[in-house]
């Protein structure tokens, strides 16, 4: 849905510098390297600040700690080095730090509490307006011919993404490519129609519906997130209370 581009946005608004990464990128099967390529991060983002850091996939460098998934104490250290980098001794100095995911449940809550990731920001597909626009873009360099209502096209592509929509505008290319025999004067409705008919939006309502659910229970787990450490709830008895009633 655009996030990526959206963080490029921010920078480019800002006029601060951009450092984008893959989460993959910071993983390694060495012991420790993982966390020294997270500390080496932030330090050069530091260096040229201000700086707009952007970790994509973030869900797969900082999964929820205690549940099982990947190598418990690889992941708990990597947590803690993020947590650590972006609240610790050292300040993050003019650095802004924006981690972009699908699926955001699996996102170590520790993170979302306010001082860390202080934003929730849910980037939903285009609205109609939205890709009318995205389609004048991709059709701005395309002979299209009169007949083609980007309007209409864009009432009719509920729920496309910028990504859908650009290969929807492809797909129209081909299509006329094909039948000119490579020699395309215009792209018609009826290449759009096809291209309408052999696509399909990747969203689905009930993506939709999971995500909207998911935006307003995110903040409530952060809130009610223990705080760094071993103790969880059950784990200590009140011993003063069944001694002295008090």
């Amino acid at each position: 849905t655009g996030k990526t581009l959206l963080a490029k946005a921010v920078a480019r608004e800002a006029e601060a510098n951009f450092i984008a990464i893959k989460s993959s990128d910071l993983l390694s099967k060495w012991y420790g390297e993982s966390e020294q390529q997270i500390a080496r991060l932030f330090a050069r983002a530091r260096q040229v600040a201000p700086t707009i850091l952007f970790i994509d996939e973030i869900d797969s460098l900082v999964p929820a700690r205690g549940r099982g998934m990947g190598e418990p104490q690889v992941t708990e250290r990597v947590v803690n080095t993020i947590l650590a980098e972006m609240d610790g001794l050292e300040e993050m100095q003019s650095v802004i730090l924006i981690g972009a995911t699908n699926r955001p449940a699996l996102v170590d809550p520790a993170l979302l509490r306010p001082g860390r990731f202080d934003e929730l920001v849910y980037v939903p597909v285009p609205g109609k307006d939205g890709r009318r626009r995205i389609l004048a873009i991709h059709t701005s360099k395309m002979p299209i011919a009169k007949d083609v209502d980007l309007d209409d096209i864009a009432k009719r592509a509920e729920r496309y993404s910028g990504a859908d929509l650009e290969d929807l505008v492809r797909r129209a290319g081909l299509y006329a490519l094909r039948e000119h025999g490579g020699l395309v004067e215009t792209v018609s409705m009826k290449h759009f129609e096809r291209a309408l008919k052999d696509s399909r939006a990747s969203v689905t309502p009930e993506m939709e519906e999971e995500y909207s659910k998911m935006e307003a229970a995110l903040k409530q787990n952060a809130l009610r997130v223990e705080p760094i450490g071993f103790v969880a709830p059950g784990m200590l008895t009140p011993e003063r209370d069944s001694k002295h009633g008090d």
